[in-house]
């Protein structure tokens, strides 16, 4: 068995291999107290759907890129977030910025796409913008001659650059402290020194489910054989078995792979927790990091318009940087086989509870003991909405 002294920090440890493990050979997993019972409301009103957006979703920091995605001085990226296009550089002294892709002088769009550039033009009048934000050039001057050009900058967003993502708030007139959004997490996520991965590549697509039930479907492993018993994460994982730890409004589960025994029998295999489960974070409201032995997946779920349409943003990051086109190659082969999975699999299933939050005439959703993640989102925005919830039992 595994040693019960000098354990380091949660998460990183032996600790969190020790828990999946008796819980493969007990048969066992992490519950919560009670069944939770969920409102239908939750899930499809429109009002709730508005206050998220502008309550939480542009008041919190949200994970706007990973920083591997620009690794270069003058590389950008351009995003669009809840509608709105943002224009993330990395200046010629390596800082990050995130900045509104509007034009100051009739609202065109000066950015596209990625790349490495100092300067953007807008199309439509040719104004000309630093990657810093400033506006650089003006054609045609004598016709805003009396213009303080310093104070027609494209607007900034607050921003900070840290655990390997680079973070904003949505609002302009806002301020961002990351140290207080992400609390103990901040520690967990430092551990895992994504900085040093290489970005590969990303997807976007919408789907006809609210952002909210999207997210569930990572915080729980009970649908593993149903829903994913024909691919990897149905074959290697374990079904309906978890370790579970909150941090806050964030949490981190463990699903036990079942190679996870092999350390029970075998004293020279790997004990540390990503080579034997997937470590998946909900960093709140809307990020999911799906860590596995060879790099994370990303997932950004947002709300489009309606309560019951998504949008998800799935990249992913390599431990290793690809440096050749054999491990390129490779990285492309685990991208496709992970995204078939959400895309063809998680977001084939979830369309359809996005039909029965539309249509069902059932007074409420019940979550089980077994979902004790799903449980702790629901509470989590719960209590941030004013929804009430019952646990199953009472009165």
């Amino acid at each position: 068995m595994l040693s019960t002294t000098n354990s380091p920090v949660p998460g990183t440890d032996e600790d969190l291999t020790r828990r999946g493990l008796r819980h493969a050979l007990d048969g066992t997993t992490d519950l919560a107290e009670r069944e939770l019972r969920v409102p239908l409301h939750y899930y499809r009103d429109p009002k709730l759907t508005e206050i998220e957006e502008s309550q939480i979703l542009r008041r919190v920091p949200l994970a706007i890129v990973p920083s591997a995605q620009l690794p270069h001085k003058n590389d950008y990226v351009v995003r669009s977030v809840l509608g709105d296009s943002l224009l993330v550089t990395r200046d010629r002294a390596g800082a990050s910025h995130v900045l509104l892709n509007y034009c100051r002088h009739r609202g065109a769009m000066p950015a596209c796409g990625s790349g490495n550039a100092s300067r953007f033009v807008c199309p439509y009048h040719a104004w000309t913008y630093r990657n810093t934000g400033e506006l650089f050039m003006v054609p045609g001057k004598a016709g805003f001659d009396s213009m303080d050009t310093k104070g027609y900058g494209l607007v900034e967003l607050p921003s900070e650059e840290r655990h390997g993502f680079i973070w904003a708030v949505l609002a302009a007139d806002a301020t961002i402290d990351l140290d207080a959004h992400l609390g103990v997490l901040g520690a967990e996520l430092k551990l895992w020194n994504y900085e040093a991965y290489g970005y590969h590549t990303q997807r976007e697509f919408t789907s006809e489910v609210s952002w909210k039930g999207a997210l569930e479907a990572f915080a729980e492993g009970y649908h593993f054989p149903y829903v994913h018993g024909q691919s990897l994460i149905g074959q290697n994982t374990l079904a309906n078995t978890m370790v579970y730890d909150e941090f806050g409004k964030h949490h981190r589960i463990g699903f036990p792979f079942n190679w996870i025994t092999n350390v029970e029998t075998d004293p020279t295999a790997p004990r540390e927790p990503s080579a034997n489960m997937g470590v998946i974070y909900w960093v709140y409201p809307n990020l999911i990091l799906a860590n596995s032995p060879v790099g994370v997946e990303i997932i950004d779920i947002l709300p489009e318009g309606d309560p019951t349409r998504c949008t998800v943003r799935h990249s992913w990051m390599g431990r290793v940087p690809a440096t050749n086109d054999d491990l390129r190659a490779g990285y492309d082969a685990i991208y496709e086989g992970v995204h078939a999975a959400v895309r063809d699999e998680d977001f084939a299933m979830l369309p359809q509870c996005g039909e029965g939050v539309r249509h069902g005439q059932h007074d409420h959703m019940i979550i089980g003991r077994n979902e004790i993640g799903v449980q702790h989102m629901i509470k989590v925005f719960g209590q941030e909405l004013g929804v009430a919830l019952q646990c199953a039992g009472a009165p």
